[in-house]
């Protein structure tokens, strides 16, 4: 497990997209065009699970969950599932951590990447990736 401390004023939701969005583009190297699946989300007061054959994605309730637990000094952990990888991460207002089960030089790349751009002024993330998490209304 590789641990990154997060040393920035960002607001919570962009350091959760930013770490969803890496992971998935570092993973997306090893593991090409495998869909991006998100298996489970727990918060202190819930655990998230998708629905037989449906995607979890960040609702409203599950999304407002996550950050008022980051915000409030609280980490959710994430089981995500890429291809034959299964990354675990730990996310919180000030920290990231992540393993991986298949290739831990992925871990690496992801803590590398996601250091460089939580201290860039506009970090860099492709806009289309928001509606693969996050319902759209």
């Amino acid at each position: 497990m590789k641990y990154l401390k997060v040393k920035n004023d960002m607001d919570s939701k962009q350091k959760l997209i930013l770490s969803l969005f890496w992971t998935n583009r570092k993973g997306a190297r090893a593991e090409g065009c495998a869909p991006f699946l998100v298996k489970k989300i727990t918060t202190e007061k819930n655990v998230y699970t998708p629905e037989e054959g449906k995607a979890l994605k960040l609702s409203d309730p599950i999304l407002n969950d996550i950050l008022g637990d980051m915000e409030s000094g609280k980490k959710v952990n994430m089981e995500i599932e890429l291809g034959e990888e299964v990354f675990n991460a730990t996310i919180g207002d000030d920290c990231f951590a992540i393993s991986t089960k298949k290739d831990p030089e992925l871990e690496d790349e992801i803590i590398e990447k996601l250091e460089s751009e939580l201290n860039r002024k506009y970090p860099n993330f492709c806009e289309t990736f928001i509606p693969r998490v996050m319902p759209q209304s």
